[in-house]
């Protein structure tokens, strides 16, 4: 059998990878240049940096961690995390429920009172279960964690109101804190969230793009790059996938592109799943990349709530993940800005978006401007998938009409949902043991 793979980014070559190793033949259609998608990098100047966002090796699917650290075996550097949020010109310790000793004293009395309190509220059943994000937020942490960190840093990460964005994925992926390490952070005992973090790897070179160069060496010879696909049609029993210029032949069609490249190739596609796709909410990304002379805080990565430091909402280091992602007596800085498709980032020049950069990492008081050594920006139209509140209605119309259509979807773009690496890897191995 012949698979077509449409997409190659992490979930398009480690699907891939699986099926050639069970027997099949497959090909991959990627639209761009480099196959990768968000997991590419690019080093200059002897600065390594990922091109789709800052990003590290993790997870608590030890059979997907075990498949990565596999894949970089020989080029790994493990790190302890050390990651911050920028609070009132303080570095606060990451999950802000962990770090509330760091807070100002109002400010620490406030979030524990208000999770004290709302935590016997909710155990009375004197407040009413949550049926949207910002409720949430609310209801699971109180009113101070809530104004202090958790809405300002989601509403500026998401650009949308946390009150308009579904609830049904918060769970696993933001953990309700037990009470007793709010109480102990609050006193000054320390303690840890996200513990599945607390250790991360990475490549020692070549950034995260030698883990999808890995991944990708037994089928490199069958990634076809620069293949954007025009069309996609039911040919006999198989599928033929054209560019405009050529078709490709196959016995079976898996899409791990984003949906809204996949629909407009496919005919007579109905209305209503149009409709349903130009509703599904999404963000795009901005990367700032700053090599620099000197040194950097000795944190991970950093993020950012206040709209009033600047427009990035998480910023990194890239230098403290690999001892070889910047030459010898200097760093690098990584800024995330996260923004909607025609908003007023997507219309800034480079120029405007590195001076938005240093201004922000100006007034944190990391960066002085004579140490720049070189900048780039990065620009993805993809990176986040937005929840909102008519999300899972019109997700599952896009999936019945796909799945009908004889179209597997696999991935963060093509199932459109919010999937880190290891999710990715995790969609494309469940597939492979489906059987589909």
């Amino acid at each position: 059998m012949k698979t077509a793979i449409l997409g190659g980014g992490l979930s398009g070559l480690t699907l891939a990878r699986l099926l050639h190793e069970k027997g099949d033949e497959v090909i991959v259609l990627e639209a761009e240049r480099e196959y990768g998608g968000l997991c590419r990098s690019k080093t200059e100047r002897g600065f390594t940096f990922d091109t789709g966002g800052s990003h590290i090796i993790f997870s608590r699917d030890t059979e997907v961690l075990a498949f990565m650290r596999r894949m970089i075996a020989g080029n790994e550097q493990r790190n302890n995390r050390t990651t911050k949020i920028f609070y009132k010109q303080m570095f606060v310790k990451y999950p802000f429920e962990n770090g509330l000793s760091d807070l100002p004293p109002d400010d620490r009395f406030t979030c524990i009172n208000e999770f004290i309190k709302t935590l016997i509220a909710v155990e009375k059943g004197e407040i009413a279960s949550p049926v949207n994000f910002r409720e949430w937020i609310y209801y699971t942490f109180g009113k101070g964690i809530a104004e202090c960190y958790m809405v300002p840093y989601n509403e500026k990460i998401w650009k949308f109101p946390t009150d308009l964005m579904s609830l049904h994925w918060v769970d696993g992926r933001i953990p309700r804190p037990p009470v007793e390490d709010v109480i102990r952070s609050a006193i000054g005992i320390e303690t840890e969230g996200y513990t599945h973090q607390s250790v991360f790897s990475y490549p020692v070179d070549g950034g995260i793009e030698a883990l999808v160069h890995a991944i990708a060496s037994p089928v490199r010879r069958f990634i076809r790059t620069g293949f954007r696909v025009a069309s996609i049609t039911r040919s006999g029993k198989g599928w033929g996938i054209s560019n405009g210029e050529e078709i490709i032949r196959a016995d079976r069609c898996i899409c791990t592109m984003p949906l809204q490249h996949l629909l407009p190739c496919l005919e007579n596609v109905p209305g209503e799943v149009k409709t349903a796709s130009a509703a599904l909410k999404y963000n795009s990304l901005v990367c700032v990349t700053l090599g620099i002379r000197g040194e950097v805080p000795d944190i991970s990565w950093l993020y950012v709530p206040d709209p009033a430091i600047g427009k990035a909402n998480r910023i990194s280091f890239p230098s403290g993940y690999s001892r070889n992602a910047a030459p010898a007596g200097c760093s690098s800085i990584l800024a995330e800005i996260t923004h909607q498709p025609g908003d007023e980032v997507a219309s800034m020049t480079d120029a405007e978006l590195v001076q938005e950069v240093t201004d922000t990492l100006q007034r944190m008081q990391i960066l002085h401007q004579g140490h720049i050594i070189s900048v780039s920006v990065e620009r993805q139209p993809f990176a986040y998938v937005v929840y909102d509140l008519e999300y899972q209605k019109n997700i599952a119309r896009i999936r019945k009409y796909c799945g009908d259509a004889g179209i597997p979807l696999v991935g963060r773009f093509a199932q459109f949902e919010y999937l880190n690496m290891d999710g990715c890897i995790r969609s494309a191995m469940d597939f492979v043991a489906s059987g589909s």
